[in-house]
């Protein structure tokens, strides 16, 4: 992500998002009640004659503003919509006061106006600039010919795959199986190439193949070799994906990735909470109990949550109380456990008297 324009006084920043990790920033730094400008495409209804056009209209681009009242990302296709009422734009063209939904496209600059940009919205601002464009990891699962990739990006994981060898069974005397687990590998290398600034690689799988793998980019990729560690899982596919996450292997190899790190502090809270400690508070009510008592040490806080206007000043208060504020992507299995706590939950400081009577606590797994 790039930084056009800034303009602290006016609450004014014009950026370019440049990879879906941008988008997944943008859905949770635009808030309901932002102003948003940019490129968007409309249909507009043909007064020609042409009946044809008349009836279907046609399509004009321009540039215009909304007042943000509805923010949709879908993981799956990438694609980030602003719903609300167009407030500026060609009137010739579109009816202020109209709703409109804006698609906010690669590369193309959106200007985003707040009546305050509260302190964990630059910080995360920030945190996609400085991300922007890299991969925290790959994590190679492999089970006899099969391999899948879990992509390490900030919204979550990323899946692709499976890959398919051509490798006969273990107990078959076939001379060309070599040279069939060889051109296997080398399809997994070539999926795995064609993603750029890969900072880590994660081999892993429930069998011998992984090891085989990893010997094999030694001899034959030491560059990729050179990034990768070996690690050992109990199921293939997306499974075995997830026990790696689990295990933190991942979060050792690089600071970087949040998914990582935000699986290791909802693991933390979970097993404060089974614990029976009393320096956890969950659930919107004793968290911000919590966070007014200035006893948060670390507060864990969903992204879909973080559209609530009030939320930005809670925030800000931990900070300031020099307490950590992590947002907690709900795109994966840490987010669906934080959502079943209320979607907020805080490492306390010292011990307050917290009451629970209307939520029911997820699995520890």
């Amino acid at each position: 992500m790039k930084i056009v324009k800034q303009d602290k006084k006016e609450g004014i920043v014009t950026l370019v998002p440049e990879t879906l990790d941008d988008l997944w920033h943008l859905s949770h730094i635009v808030e309901v009640g932002d102003s948003i400008s940019s490129k968007t495409t409309r249909r507009i209804q043909d007064n020609t004659g042409d009946k044809l056009r008349s009836d279907r209209g046609v399509k004009k681009t321009f540039t215009l503003r909304i007042d943000v009242e509805n923010i949709t990302f879908h993981i799956f296709t990438g694609k980030l919509r602003f719903t609300g009422v167009i407030t500026k734009g060609p009137e010739d063209l579109i009816p202020l006061g109209s709703h409109h939904t804006v698609e906010v496209k690669l590369n193309t600059p959106i200007t985003i106006k707040k009546e305050r940009w509260a302190n964990w919205a630059l910080k995360r601002l920030n945190q996609a600039i400085e991300a922007s464009k890299k991969l925290a990891a790959i994590i190679v699962l492999l089970e006899d010919d099969t391999a899948t990739l879990g992509l390490m990006r900030q919204f979550g994981i990323e899946y692709y795959g499976p890959i398919k060898g051509a490798v006969s069974g273990k107990r078959i005397v076939d001379k060309n199986r070599s040279k069939a687990i060889a051109q296997f590998y080398e399809k997994v290398i070539e999926s795995v190439n064609k993603f750029n600034d890969i900072q880590n690689i994660v081999v892993a799988g429930p069998g011998f193949v992984k090891n085989d793998f990893y010997d094999y980019i030694k001899n034959k990729h030491k560059d990729l070799a050179a990034k990768a560690v070996i690690e050992s899982t109990g199921s293939g596919g997306r499974v075995g994906i997830h026990e790696v996450l689990k295990k933190g292997t991942v979060e050792k190899l690089t600071v970087e990735n949040r998914v990582a790190s935000e699986m290791v502090a909802i693991n933390h809270l979970l097993e404060e909470i089974g614990k029976n400690s009393s320096k956890v508070a969950y659930g919107e009510k004793e968290t911000v109990k919590a966070i007014n008592l200035g006893a948060v040490k670390q507060l864990l806080i969903l992204d879909s949550a973080v559209a609530n206007n009030d939320m930005g000043n809670l925030m800000d208060m931990v900070e300031n109380m020099n307490g950590e504020v992590m947002v907690i992507s709900s795109q994966h299995e840490g987010g669906e456990q934080l959502k079943g706590l209320g979607s907020m939950a805080a490492i306390l400081r010292y011990e307050i008297a917290v009451s629970y009577t209307h939520l029911t606590l997820p699995t520890i797994r």
